[in-house]
């Protein structure tokens, strides 16, 4: 298969979200190590599964490039949000995992923490994470990719883990330097459960999103609506009486099945002209938006449609 620049651009970022995962596991776990901070350790779990995530994206990646073939007649591309909808709970679980762990620290008089050296590694961190994050979402504007969006989204949440370590670690340390050092050891897991609950609902919205594609229930409102003006531009020159148009996001793709429901007067002397409008109405709206796959069907009948 002849894999085309947007399909190469897609692998090397997502190749480089790979790499960049697995170096800030190695930092996030020293500095964990080093400081003693349950918040660093928390953000490097979270790295380590970006890591074998950004694994999994890579050789879906691969997948969803292929054609259909005897297995999966409508190609590969619902495993897309799927392994999406897996990334999500992972993430969910792992957020929940240590809001309960730090409640738990808080009622045994919270944790000390190497906060100096806390601070460097949120430097370090919110720098590198943003700055992948931002260069993810840059430079995959033009792919129509899923997995590179989420991933983005994946490294913006961990930029905002990041920061909120180095302020809350920058706070911790004021606050050791003052007569309220005895509530420092607070610091850690308060901040814990502060992150943890504040990017709850960025995965949340990934999981619902991709819960949508893998059930196939139609894309929102105000997406189909766009679709239906588009599609009925393009058939200004049949004489039907109603479209009727099933719409479904799966990944990358976005699938329409149209009933066309022609009145009296519209007539065809060869198979070969209905093609011809196939092919005419399918080219039009692909240009307009190339995610588009539609199978096209002429009928009289409306209750065919239904």
């Amino acid at each position: 298969m002849i894999i085309g620049f947007h399909e190469q651009k897609e692998k090397r970022l997502l190749t480089l979200s790979f790499y960049v995962a697995g170096l800030f596991v190695f930092v996030a776990l020293g500095f964990a190590f080093i400081t003693h901070s349950g918040a660093i350790l928390f953000d490097g779990i979270y790295s380590l599964i970006s890591f074998f995530m950004a694994l999994l994206t890579l050789k879906v990646a691969n997948l969803v490039q292929k054609p259909d073939d005897d297995r999966f007649h409508f190609g590969y591309t619902a495993i897309e949000p799927t392994l999406n909808l897996f990334k999500s709970i992972i993430i969910i679980a792992t957020c929940l995992y240590a809001i309960v762990g730090s409640i738990n620290s808080l009622m045994t008089g919270g944790n000390s923490a190497e906060f100096g050296l806390a601070i460097i590694y949120g430097a370090i961190a919110t720098i590198g994470c943003f700055a992948v994050s931002f260069y993810m979402k840059h430079q995959g504007k033009q792919l129509r990719s899923d997995l590179v969006g989420v991933d983005a989204h994946t490294w913006f949440v961990d930029g905002v883990l990041s920061a909120s370590i180095l302020l809350g670690f920058a706070l911790a340390y004021f606050i050791e330097q003052t007569s309220f050092a005895v509530y420092a050891p607070l610091i850690d897991p308060l901040l814990l459960i502060l992150l943890g609950t504040a990017i709850l609902p960025i995965p949340g919205r990934i999981m619902l999103d991709s819960l949508n594609e893998v059930i196939n229930k139609a894309p929102p409102e105000a997406v189909t609506v766009v679709i239906e003006k588009k599609l009925k531009q393009t058939l200004v020159a049949v004489p039907y009486e109603h479209v009727e148009v099933r719409i479904s996001k799966c990944g990358r793709d976005i699938y329409l099945l149209v009933h066309i429901i022609v009145d009296e007067s519209f007539s065809v002397a060869t198979i070969s002209e209905l093609d011809d409008i196939r092919i005419s109405c399918e080219t039009a709206m692909r240009e307009w938006n190339p995610s588009i796959l539609m199978d096209i069907l002429f009928i009289q009948d409306p209750k065919l449609a239904g």
